[in-house]
């Protein structure tokens, strides 16, 4: 079967195993209505489209007072009267490619900058093969910005455990474990599925969510990190 790189598939394919369905920031297909039900019920949300990487043209949209909305790309932030605004200015920013709208997560953060992990699962050839995590890092976002990938040097995932004050190995070991599960379920999915890149996040409540899954992860941060195991452990996995 065809890998297909689709945020809100793969967020269903996740959604039907029960045990990871609470790990999942409330999703949905963005239309006008979907749009309007989720800023009455969050306030905050995230917009990314279907297909996207590298965290490009993700929005993050806020109540401003009754009608009004902040939306922000980038490092940019716009007020905006209401939701019928923000959808045009979307289609033409994103010229017929889907969107889904996500509540957004109240991430912990250094330095008053929110931060992410990514948490590396691979398996060897052959669907019997049993997930293991091969690597892990934080991301930190740049002043500024909102999304993480528009950040500074990785971080060893302790550390920024550490300096966020939330949490020690035992954290980082919970997170493992529902990265597992959740490679598990999409390897599932996909029987030829070796690798997937997870992006999870731990919110100020010392909370784990699963923000989405990479099926071609960037290799780059690992080989940054001063500890040069993990990437040398990635790649002897993707040559088994």
């Amino acid at each position: 079967m065809l890998i297909k790189k689709d945020k809100w598939l793969q967020y269903r394919i996740l959604r039907k195993r029960s045990s990871l369905a609470g790990r999942l920031p409330a999703t949905q297909l963005l239309k006008k209505n979907t749009l309007t039900k989720m800023l009455r019920r969050y306030q905050s949300v995230v917009l990314k489209p279907r297909g996207g990487s590298y965290g490009r043209n993700i929005v993050f949209i806020k109540r401003n007072g009754a009608n009004a909305y902040r939306v922000q790309n980038e490092n940019n932030a716009v007020i905006m009267r209401d939701t019928d605004k923000v959808l045009k200015w979307l289609r033409k920013k994103n010229r017929g490619h889907g969107y889904i709208v996500q509540r957004r997560l109240q991430l912990a953060q250094i330095g008053h900058k929110p931060f992410d992990m990514r948490i590396m699962t691979q398996r060897k050839k052959g669907s019997a093969s049993t997930w293991s995590v091969t690597g892990s890092y934080a991301k930190v976002a740049a002043k500024g910005y909102l999304v993480t990938n528009v950040t500074s040097r990785p971080l060893p995932v302790l550390k920024a455990l550490k300096l966020a004050r939330i949490g020690d190995r035992s954290l980082l070991v919970k997170t493992e474990r529902i990265a597992l599960l959740a490679a598990k379920r999409l390897g599932e999915h996909y029987p030829k599925l070796r690798q997937v890149g997870f992006d999870i996040g731990i919110d100020k409540k010392r909370r784990i969510w699963i923000i989405e899954g990479n099926y071609k992860p960037d290799l780059r941060p690992f080989r940054r990190l001063k500890d040069s195991s993990m990437h040398r452990r990635i790649l002897w996995y993707k040559k088994q």
